[in-house]
């Protein structure tokens, strides 16, 4: 890793223009998201997140599954700008789906009880926590990601398409690959109301 912890963050942005052009390798990524599942942390230490990365053909299979989910969703309307947008990270290198499996949070509420209704909660905390620690590896690497959720629309496809256990619940998809374009200005809103410092 060539940049700080505070750069990392700062420049980690949504890129919507990529392509196949990476020049990290395949078993970097796969360093990048093996990394990510053993070190992020979950509640209970309950490890509950399930990580599936798809390049090459898999990749673009993934795409053309959402395009053509959601043209039977949309029926006769315009489909111009969804189908630029799908085409957008079909263009990309890969794509990181993010799971949680459903099997260890239902274990979790039966044996803590007293905390059942909070698991899930801590189930998605937990898989923020590894989006963003994937999506921050991948922009120290120079590669340029967004986030996207077309669950729940994919997930029956997905989960034939690639053999994934039933008990896995998709939370996201992450395209990536190398920027071809800058992302717009990001506006922050102010501090003073966002944070609050007591002594």
């Amino acid at each position: 890793m060539t940049k700080d912890f505070y750069s990392v963050l700062k420049e980690r942005r949504s890129y919507y223009g990529i392509n196949k052009d990476v020049q990290v390798s395949d078993e970097r990524i796969k360093e990048i998201v093996e990394f990510a599942v053993k070190y992020t942390p979950s509640a209970f230490n309950s490890q509950t997140a399930r990580l599936v990365v798809l390049t090459g053909e898999a990749h673009d299979k993934l795409w053309n599954i959402t395009t053509e989910t959601l043209r039977k969703v949309m029926g006769d309307r315009d489909f111009t700008r969804t189908q630029q947008k799908m085409d957008s990270f079909k263009a990309g290198y890969g794509t990181v789906l993010f799971f949680e499996d459903e099997k260890v949070i239902e274990g979790l509420q039966e044996q803590f009880a007293s905390y059942a209704d909070n698991f899930p909660l801590w189930s998605h905390q937990a898989s923020g926590m590894h989006q963003l620690v994937v999506w921050s590896a991948l922009e120290a690497e120079g590669l340029g990601a967004s986030l996207q959720h077309y669950n729940p629309l994919i997930d029956d496809e997905v989960k034939k398409e690639w053999n994934i256990p039933s008990n896995w619940r998709l939370i996201a998809q992450m395209p990536f690959g190398n920027p071809t374009t800058e992302p717009g200005e990001k506006e922050f809103n102010s501090l003073e109301d966002r944070v609050k410092i007591y002594k």
